[in-house]
């Protein structure tokens, strides 16, 4: 009865180990939440569309030819080890994008000095390879991948080697380089040279703007964000666009500002830009994350106002807002207006009802929702049945719960921590232990938790049993 290691076995006869501190966990409405689409996502989507990191090289030749691995970072060793590869290969290929390859390889472990050298040196020594600008955008990125770095010196070495072989900074430069300043934390040193570059004429694209100034967001001060928007306004004519606007929306909505959300809004707007059912199903799901189900019913009525149409996201949002405050009655309408709308519900939209039938106390309301959906053709996914198994099980519908999870079983759905904390703590206050060391088993060969937190929780339910039948309590 219930598989729990050994040592964990003899700990408890033994009356050793203490009990793990079981915290009641929310976990099926939080992972409802972050079912709902993100709206900055999608608007990214929509008006920028997904630009690829640049790449520094494209290796596109075919040969049977061996690659040069580098073991040391010696520049000694590098020249010989290349010598000695061309030299015993005299069919090399000619394709820059080879060369730039081995190139890459011997400056990911040396020095950006040696690097140079390394290709001052495979240049000399052989001359059908000729350097393009992919070849200094190796070196950039070496230059820029170093995270400790104080200054920017051998970035603008790179650069200016660049320039004085013929192939001065483009925009692509630019991203090269932010991209990887960013990846490596030195978002300040991004900022610097954005606006060296710029005040070279090298202006930034949208792309590389954005991607900015989303980095900035998510790891560094709002001040410090508002502070690049304005310089690059002021200093360069760069203005932020509708994309800019709605990933600094999600941001501040993310954080609970909602007073910032509504100034960037009216910023937005006297900028010129319209905002979009992206921009307000930000805004929505900001007012959800306060539990405001009136604003968000407010944003919806903005959004009509406008003559902005909403999308499935807009629809799911509001009912997961109106649901979570108490106004099922009323979220329950629009699942009419959304399918009048061409978006039918879906689980999540069905989840977000669930919820808030059980936190209003309609347990079996909430159970019956499971076979519409499912009428509808709607296949329910892991949140459903663990936020219905989550809420019978608070609603003491535990005979309810065992069938449900029976069903979970055979489908192979995990169980989140929270539910499954509440069912075995029902199972034991019904006295049905031998149950609980099932889910314990269950969840752990499912891999729906780690083993050490799937027996906390078991040790933490059965000393709660044995407290309760010591006061006479427990069934």
């Amino acid at each position: 009865m219930g598989k729990i290691p050994p040592g964990f076995r003899r700990a408890a006869a033994a009356g050793s180990l203490q009990a793990a501190l079981f915290k009641a966990s929310t976990s099926s409405p939080s992972a409802l939440q972050e079912q709902i689409p993100s709206p900055v996502t999608r608007q990214s989507q929509k008006k920028s569309p997904k630009k690829e990191p640049t790449k520094v090289i494209a290796p596109t030749t075919k040969s049977n030819i061996p690659p040069i691995i580098f073991n040391s970072p010696n520049l000694s060793d590098a020249k010989a080890l290349f010598n000695s590869y061309i030299s015993s290969n005299r069919n090399t290929p000619t394709d820059p994008s080879f060369y730039n390859y081995i190139l890459q390889s011997y400056s990911s472990i040396s020095s950006p000095q040696n690097a140079i050298f390394f290709l001052n040196h495979m240049i000399k020594t052989h001359p059908t390879f000729s350097a393009n600008r992919f070849t200094y955008h190796v070196l950039l990125t070496q230059s820029c991948a170093a995270p400790d770095e104080t200054s920017l010196a051998n970035v603008h070495h790179a650069l200016n080697l660049m320039k004085n072989n013929g192939f001065p900074p483009n925009q692509v430069t630019t991203d090269v380089a932010v991209r990887t300043l960013c990846g490596c934390g030195r978002e300040e040193h991004a900022i610097e040279l954005v606006k060296d570059l710029s005040s070279h004429n090298v202006l930034p694209d949208t792309y590389t703007y954005n991607f900015l100034v989303r980095h900035l967001v998510k790891n560094r001060s709002l001040s410090t964000v508002n502070c690049f928007i304005n310089d690059m306004r002021e200093g360069f004519g760069i203005k932020p666009d509708l994309v800019t606007y709605t990933i600094m929306i999600d941001n501040v909505c993310n954080s609970k500002n909602l007073r910032e959300a509504l100034r960037l809004l009216g910023v937005l707007s006297e900028e010129g830009y319209k905002p979009d059912c992206y921009v307000y199903n930000t805004i929505m799901k900001g007012y959800c994350m306060l539990s405001q189900g009136g604003e968000v019913m407010g944003v919806y009525k903005k959004m009509q106002e406008e003559g902005v149409i909403p999308d499935r996201c807009t629809y799911n949002t509001l009912i997961y807002g109106l649901s979570k405050t108490g106004g099922v009655k009323e979220a329950r309408k629009f699942l009419g207006v959304m399918a009048e709308m061409g978006h039918f519900p879906d689980e999540v939209t069905y989840t977000s009802l669930m919820n808030g039938m059980f936190r209003q106390g309609d347990a079996l309301g909430a159970l019956a929702l499971l076979e519409e959906m499912e009428t509808k053709g709607c296949i329910p996914n892991s949140c459903t049945y663990n936020t219905l198994l989550h809420g019978l099980c608070k609603a003491r519908l535990l005979d309810k719960g065992v069938e449900l999870y029976g069903m979970m079983k055979k489908g192979d759905i995990k169980l989140e921590t929270g539910c499954y904390g509440a069912f075995l703590r029902a199972l034991c206050r019904s006295g049905r232990v031998a149950e609980a060391y099932e889910v314990f088993d269950y969840a752990v060969e499912s891999k729906s938790l780690k083993d050490f937190t799937a027996y906390s929780t078991l040790e933490s339910s059965l000393k709660w049993l044995r407290k309760a039948s010591e006061q006479g309590l427990a069934v």
